[in-house]
């Protein structure tokens, strides 16, 4: 079944960004696909090429208050935490990207009995939104539990690459944070290995306890429950655009 918002999809261009799997999981319910019916088109921001033809820059001032710091969370998941920093920080934009569906079904339904208005969504690929962001137009961005790709060929996938990381950069403006959640280390050893030689991008830590402790306003999620059940350490890496 095709939804509004996600009709005439460039199907060749979502398979040459792929960076993720399944685009469902379970068998979508009936109140799942009205909420992705009826609830999403309101909530969608423009960035395939379809929707954004010219690949005209987002005007962020249009999309939330004309003040509002934008962050960007990639991956949201079930929304979890997404929603928790939009009703947390009301005075925010948050844009949440997510091609999986029943995650986004699930954030959609978790919006509809919360006082959050601060939200836009993007259900596909997060590199489509960095090619539309303006340069210097982000103040916190959001990568926690990202997929791991755990065999080393695909190593390459991983966001903390610098084909991903460049242009990721460049939407950050200076001074703006970069949270990486994982539990897996050798994501994390990645990110450091593949940040630190950088001018632009630094990693903020000082002892142990910086990577190791959750950051003040976190919330646990299901996903980092479960890793800690099965004996993973989390770990919490803060990045800041210089």
């Amino acid at each position: 079944m095709q939804f509004p918002a996600m009709q005439n999809r460039d199907l060749h261009e979502c398979e040459f960004r792929k960076l993720y799997g399944r685009r469902r999981g379970k068998r979508l319910r009936p109140s799942q696909i009205a909420r992705l019916k009826d609830d999403l088109p309101a909530l969608e921001i423009s960035a395939s090429i379809q929707s954004n033809p010219d690949r005209a820059f987002l005007d962020c001032a249009s999309i939330f208050d004309a003040d509002a710091p934008v962050w960007l969370e990639i991956g949201f998941g079930s929304g979890e935490h997404l929603l928790y920093q939009a009703e947390l920080h009301p005075d925010i934009g948050l844009i949440g990207c997510e091609p999986y569906l029943n995650g986004i079904a699930s954030l959609l339904g978790k919006l509809r009995t919360s006082s959050a208005r601060n939200v836009r969504i993007y259900p596909g690929d997060f590199r489509d939104v960095l090619d539309v962001l303006p340069a210097g137009s982000v103040d916190r961005v959001f990568l926690l539990y990202p997929d791991p790709w755990p065999k080393r060929r695909h190593r390459k996938r991983r966001v903390v690459n610098s084909e991903y990381l460049d242009p990721l950069a460049r939407t950050m403006r200076q001074g703006a944070e970069l949270r990486l959640a994982t539990d897996i280390e050798s994501y994390a050893a990645q990110a450091i290995e593949k940040i630190l030689p950088r001018g632009d991008l630094e990693w903020v830590a000082h002892s142990p306890r910086d990577w190791r402790q959750p950051w003040p306003d976190w919330p646990s999620t299901r996903y980092e429950r479960k890793a800690v059940k099965e004996g993973r350490k989390p770990l919490y890496l803060t990045f800041r655009r210089v």
